[in-house]
């Protein structure tokens, strides 16, 4: 367990060296969060399909209980129940398209995480960069509970739990529990909890703050503890179901799954639940008395309880969803948490937009209308007024907009155009508009992904390390 240790502590010193401008102590954050203990109870696994290539490389580091598919590359560096995602890497031949620059890609894109501790976190490849086209890096960064880092190269930050980084490169910032950001390019930030900024230079810059006070009863995290709040609480209620996934080596799901869809190896499904045709089901995914319409989707850390999704839904990475009825081509967004209940449904409306990190969480039942964008916290229909807009009236603004805690500044078109070609881009790679020969996507190639399990030392001074390994084809 010695080495173990050293290698912590050799990554925070890593962290904090680049977080000295910001007099930021990761330490205090993440040295209790993970016993070293638990780095030796859980085995790695990666999945080998004929569609995604595979290089794995593995040194001096601790992997427990994570998942990898694709190329990628860990060098000292400790993770934690962590998806390493690579199965939208770039390729050698590609054109990857900046702007007006088209930069033909030289070799086969690869992750590369590297003095770095990752835990429960989700990474998403496919760096965004034109600087790294062929690297997405992730380096001397501590990222912890269900964080996603998506299409982010970092580094020198900390991100917080339950935070996003998504299409934006990182260097030497703090990313505050729940926050979400997607700004192209951020440099020595120090982000409260709570903030929900989209920016794209010159277009549109979207500002959302959580009133804190209210944010703490959800997600609060202070140095020495652990994270703590409804979000924690939710998912520690539903550990042990997972628990048996993985215990066992073979797993029958009681689900009927038609040929065109894929439900995960390494999700969990309860009774009674439907899954349509072109559905995709991501690991660590959870079902639960629902019912996934036609091209839906529940990517990696989603549940999905008692609810009704019509088709060709979104639901990104750690989203949540309860006691709730959508209507078709309803997108919800990174890590949002909507929980109606059983006496108090919450309708979404068809073609509405739920940003990423909104909280619906009701008493009374609610409606959301069709075509609607919605951000923020919402307990009712007054909340529900202060925190949305519909998509056509959001639309037109050309300048200045405020509501609530919302900011808005640019141009109200290109927003949501922006969002709505990425949504029908996730409904493309996904599978969605598969018609038996044309248009595949994950949903019908993840049905061939074999998986394996690779093991730690399990006592010595190495206890909790892997060995060096290199894994490829």
């Amino acid at each position: 367990m010695k080495e173990l240790e050293k290698l912590y502590d050799r990554i925070i010193q890593r962290v904090n060296i680049n977080l000295r401008e910001l007099e930021f102590d990761v330490k205090p954050y993440v040295w209790t969060l993970t016993p070293p203990e638990q780095m030796s109870k859980f085995y790695a696994f990666y999945g080998i399909s004929p569609d995604h290539p595979l290089s794995l490389q593995f040194q001096h580091s601790g992997l427990a209980g994570s998942y990898f598919l694709g190329r990628c590359r860990v060098t000292n560096s400790l993770l934690y129940k962590s998806d390493i995602r690579g199965d939208e890497l770039k390729k050698k031949g590609d054109i990857f398209q900046y702007r007006i620059f088209k930069i033909p890609i030289a070799k086969d894109e690869e992750i590369d995480i590297k003095d770095s501790v990752l835990i429960k976190t989700l990474v998403h490849n496919y760096s965004h960069d034109p600087e790294t086209p062929e690297k997405f890096f992730i380096r001397d960064t501590v990222s912890t509970h269900y964080a996603n880092i998506h299409g982010s190269p970092s580094e020198g930050c900390f991100i917080g739990p339950f935070a996003t980084a998504d299409l934006t490169t990182m260097h030497d910032c703090v990313i505050g529990a729940f926050s979400y950001i997607q700004a192209k390019e951020i440099h020595h930030l120090n982000i409260n909890p709570g903030t929900i900024w989209v920016r794209n230079p010159g277009q549109f810059n979207f500002l959302y703050r959580y009133p804190i006070e209210s944010l703490n009863q959800y997600i609060y995290f202070t140095a020495g503890n652990q994270p703590q709040g409804v979000l924690i609480d939710f998912m520690e209620d539903r550990k042990e179901a997972f628990q048996r996934i993985f215990d066992v080596v073979n797993i029958e799901h009681a689900v009927e799954v038609p040929s065109s869809a894929s439900l995960d190896r390494y999700a969990v499904t309860k009774p009674v639940t439907k899954i349509s045709e072109n559905v995709l089901v991501a690991q660590r995914a959870y079902l639960q008395n629902s019912f996934l319409g036609r091209g839906a989707n529940a990517q990696e850390n989603c549940f999905i309880i008692n609810s009704n999704l019509e088709g060709y839904n979104v639901t990104a990475h750690g989203a949540k969803i309860i006691e709730a009825d959508m209507g078709q081509n309803v997108f919800v967004g990174f890590n949002s948490f909507l929980r109606g209940r059983p006496n108090c449904r919450l309708t979404i409306g068809k073609d509405s937009i739920i940003m990423p990190h909104t909280i619906i969480d009701i008493r009374k039942p609610l409606s959301i209308p069709s075509g609607q964008l919605v951000w923020g916290l919402i307990g009712d229909e007054k909340d529900l007024e202060s925190n949305s807009l519909p998509i056509h009236t959001f639309s037109k603004i050309e300048n200045k907009f405020s509501k609530g805690n919302l900011f808005f500044e640019g141009n109200g078109a290109s927003f949501i155009s922006t969002f709505q070609n990425r949504i029908q881009h996730i409904l493309e790679a996904n599978g969605a508009f598969f018609d038996g020969t044309k248009n595949k996507g994950h949903a019908q190639q993840n049905q061939n992904i074999s998986f394996n399990t690779i093991q730690p030392y399990p006592k010595g001074e190495l206890k909790g390390l892997y060995p060096n390994i290199i894994i490829q084809p």
